[in-house]
């Protein structure tokens, strides 16, 4: 897939959602295709820590990975033309959720509950078996779909689409905004 000319405009793109763990790649190429850098929010917690979120929580805590997540997000806040890849539970509960949308569109990507919980079955294989797994990631599910509930945000259903389709639908989306706003 080709990078298209890049716009001259400050205007974000920030994605959310949950769809399946290829959302990092989705998103990277969405950033290459529209010219844009990208900054990947969990990615920046990881790489301050040197460890997995998972680590990360079960050695420092819940309390200690908030905080640098809200440092992380207030830096974020502050790019522009760039994509931000966030979950929809850091953006609530960031309290920038406002202050994002005013530097372009959330989008968040979806897919329908079957898909989802097959994709989660095939990500843990045996794991999905044991109740407390499975309990996890669906619980994951529900924080990451709250976003959904909150006004101005466009969704993507990537159920039934092919990858590239996703991306191009995105970026077109995206690539009209900021023509737009000018």
């Amino acid at each position: 897939m080709a990078s298209e000319l890049p716009l001259l405009t400050d205007l974000n793109l920030i994605i959310t959602g949950y769809i399946e763990p290829n959302r990092p790649r989705i998103s990277r190429q969405l950033a290459d295709r529209l010219g844009l850098r990208m900054v990947d929010v969990e990615r920046q917690i990881e790489d301050r820590f040197g460890e997995q979120i998972d680590t990360i929580r079960s050695t420092y805590g819940e309390r200690r990975l908030k905080t640098v997540e809200a440092e992380i997000m207030d830096e974020v806040a502050l790019y522009r033309n760039t994509l931000i890849r966030v979950s929809g539970s850091t953006l609530l509960n960031s309290g920038l959720l406002q202050d994002m949308q005013r530097t372009g569109p959330v989008v968040c990507l979806v897919a329908s509950l079957d898909s989802i919980l097959k994709r989660i079955h095939l990500t843990l294989g045996a794991r999905y078996h044991n109740p407390s797994e499975r309990s996890a990631a669906v619980g994951e599910l529900v924080r990451e779909w709250k976003i959904r509930d909150m006004e101005n945000i466009y969704e993507f259903d990537a159920t039934y689409k092919a990858e590239g389709d996703l991306i191009t639908e995105v970026a077109d989306f995206w690539r009209d905004i900021a023509l737009r706003r000018g």
